[in-house]
């Protein structure tokens, strides 16, 4: 009988864990290690943020989704600043500047997640210039070393997926990442107890429970969400 081959003998194609690709292994690997990481999911009626995108495009003002989402993201950290940080050590260390980190993809299978410094102090038109700029210049490799690690809080977006929540990993030494996903036209029961098709996107905070507990991090995550339905 003719031996029959192995998954060891026919392993098709082999990518070695090294470079850009190994770093991002070995930071994930760490952040689950360290950090002692919760999830909240909460849902959120995202009608009126996509009719205030549509009011401003109609006003020649282009902007994405994502950067009204940052918008008010900056806003609810603001109101909650024990969430705008980083554990280093042994020590919590809390930041009034908003330095925002932004997760994307990379060309190749790569993960980068650079940071807009003071992203509190950008106005939305300049937060999102600022943002498709770092966008280049990550899929170019010309990020500084800074940029790349110097972030208080993260967002992570798969909008346009059609994953409607997930665990985003907490980018270490950061307290915590708010993933964006997939935004469904769902029915929805309003105050009147009328049903109509509404947005509803869905959203999903990781945190390190060193620094934060649950209820400040759903405390967050729910004021996010009400300033999110206010558009």
């Amino acid at each position: 009988m003719t031996a029959q081959p192995t998954i060891e003998q026919n392993p098709g194609r082999v990518i070695p864990l090294r470079g850009m690709r190994g770093m991002i292994a070995d930071n994930m690997r760490r952040s689950l290690d360290e950090a002692a990481q919760l999830t909240h999911h909460a849902e959120c009626d995202a009608t009126e943020l996509f009719a205030t995108k549509q009011r401003l495009a109609n006003q020649g003002i282009k902007v994405s989704i994502e950067d009204l989402v940052a918008q008010a993201v900056i806003t609810t950290l603001g109101e909650h600043p024990g969430l705008n940080g980083r554990v280093e050590g042994k020590e919590i260390r809390l930041h009034d500047a908003i330095h925002l980190s932004l997760a994307m993809a990379l060309p190749g299978n790569l993960l980068a997640a650079p940071t807009l410094f003071n992203a509190g102090e950008l106005s939305l038109m300049e937060r999102s210039a600022a943002r498709k700029e770092l966008a280049q210049r990550a899929k170019e490799n010309k990020l500084s070393v800074p940029e790349m690690t110097g972030g208080t809080f993260t967002l992570s977006n798969l909008g346009l997926s059609r994953v409607q929540f997930f665990t985003p990993i907490v980018n270490l030494p950061q307290i915590a990442i708010l993933g964006i996903g997939e935004t469904r036209l769902q029915p929805r029961v309003m105050s009147d107890l009328s049903v109509e098709p509404r947005r509803v996107m869905g959203l999903s905070l990781s945190f390190d429970h060193r620094a934060v507990d649950g209820a400040p991090a759903a405390a967050f995550l729910t004021d996010l969400c009400n300033l999110i339905e206010k558009g």
